[in-house]
């Protein structure tokens, strides 16, 4: 039978998808048009990835910082949800205010760099900062259930994105930058009742103190986090369309590339079982190995249909990697640092995207002699991190045997 608390916990997990989806749809919504949007100001093709790259670059300083400030300023209930408003507000005006600027031509060139940089700047309180909710307030037990919830969002966007570049790829920019504006700027505000309900609920004597230094083992998470992204970035967006392309058309793409957000989005929650009993890291590291093995699996496919399988298989396996991640994350609360170790796992996603697009416009993946590197990096990266993480989860439960 579900609980009032049950709902309750429901309720904020729903909210979190609510708002990754609509925040990963307005990146995608800016990656279709932002070419456009460049050639109307006269910046030319091939510095779109350069732009893209500053993002990148951005979000990978930023997304820390935005967890440092939400670990700081949660002690006092409202606040939070007051900041990620006000830069909400800040990044909605600017993320809808992009069309309008280009559309007046090529002396609008530095203005649209700078809407550019104040959109990437203030859309990082929109990542780490509500998360920390989930270590600060809610129960250790519901955190993977809830985390799983979060990540769901971000699933779903994945899994739709091809068919809106399909369905946006002749419209006008300006009224998709408005509605996905507005509805995020929405979905933003009501942040903050969502926090104070949330502490009203929890009813916590005190939160704990920021701290200033990271021990070894969220060091090590968040290095093995880059490893993981790296392998993500590497094979789905580089490695999956080759793969396909050698059984399928390219205008049936847009019907297979989702089948990798499909095992993300199933696994996830089974997943979370695992993460309530046994931890965060414990997941991750099989979630890698597994992951690996169904690289191999896409690698070495003969037929469509095992491909479609080891996609399947892949993709589940970094649902299980990313949720688990955001639960390790997490599980930090006793410390004060959820919101510090939260951002930079997404600066980990961050940095492995710059990595990805740096890697695309050297051309990297289409020289000879580095091919093989491009197409086997993802299984080291998945393979490697997986191993290490499983080392340092069976260390420690070593250790706590000890102890006990």
């Amino acid at each position: 039978m579900t609980t009032k608390a049950d709902r309750a916990v429901n309720r904020t997990g729903v909210y979190l998808a609510v708002l990754q989806l609509v925040f990963t749809l307005g990146w995608t919504t800016y990656l279709i048009y932002l070419p456009k949007l460049c050639a109307d100001v006269g910046i030319a093709p091939s510095t779109v990835i350069l732009i893209l790259m500053m993002d990148q670059g951005i979000f990978t300083v930023t997304d820390t910082a935005m967890g440092m400030a939400a670990d700081r300023i949660s002690s006092l209930v409202g606040r939070l949800g007051l900041f990620v408003g006000i830069l909400a507000a800040i990044s909605c005006a600017a993320f809808i205010a992009l069309p309008y600027v280009a559309g007046t031509g090529p002396g609008a060139k530095v203005w649209l760099i700078v809407l550019i940089v104040i959109w990437a700047v203030t859309s990082s309180a929109l990542r780490a900062p509500p998360l920390t909710l989930l270590g600060k307030y809610r129960a250790q037990p519901s955190v993977p259930f809830l985390a799983a919830l979060a990540m769901l969002g971000y699933g779903i966007a994945g899994a739709v994105s091809p068919y809106l570049g399909v369905v946006l790829r002749n419209q006008d920019a300006r009224l998709p930058f408005v509605l996905s504006g507005a509805v995020l700027l929405l979905t933003a505000l009501a942040f903050s009742g969502v926090e104070r309900r949330i502490a009203a609920e929890a009813q916590p004597a005190r939160l704990a103190p920021p701290v200033k230094r990271l021990g070894a083992v969220p060091m090590f998470l968040i290095g093995s986090m880059v490893l993981l992204s790296l392998g993500y970035q590497l094979h789905f967006n580089i490695n999956s369309a080759p793969f396909y392309l050698r059984f399928a058309k390219a205008d049936e793409l847009q019907w297979l590339m989702p089948v990798f957000w499909i095992g993300f989005n199933i696994a996830m929650f089974p997943a979370s079982i695992v993460v309530k009993h046994r931890g965060g890291l414990i997941a991750m590291g099989m979630a890698g190995l597994l992951g690996a093995f169904a690289l191999i699996a896409a690698e070495i496919a003969g037929s469509l249909n095992v491909l479609i399988v080891a996609q399947f298989m892949a993709g589940a396996a970094w649902g299980c990697m990313l949720m688990s991640a955001v639960s390790a994350a997490l599980a930090i609360g006793e410390t004060g640092a959820e919101g510090k170790v939260t951002g930079l796992v997404f600066s980990a996603l961050a940095l492995a995207t710059f990595a990805r697009m740096a890697a695309v416009a050297g051309g990297l993946q289409k020289m000879p002699d580095y091919a093989p590197l491009v197409h086997w990096a993802p299984v080291a990266c998945w393979s490697v991190a997986g191993a290490g993480l499983l080392v340092i989860a069976a260390s420690r439960l070593q250790r706590g045997m000890k102890s006990a």
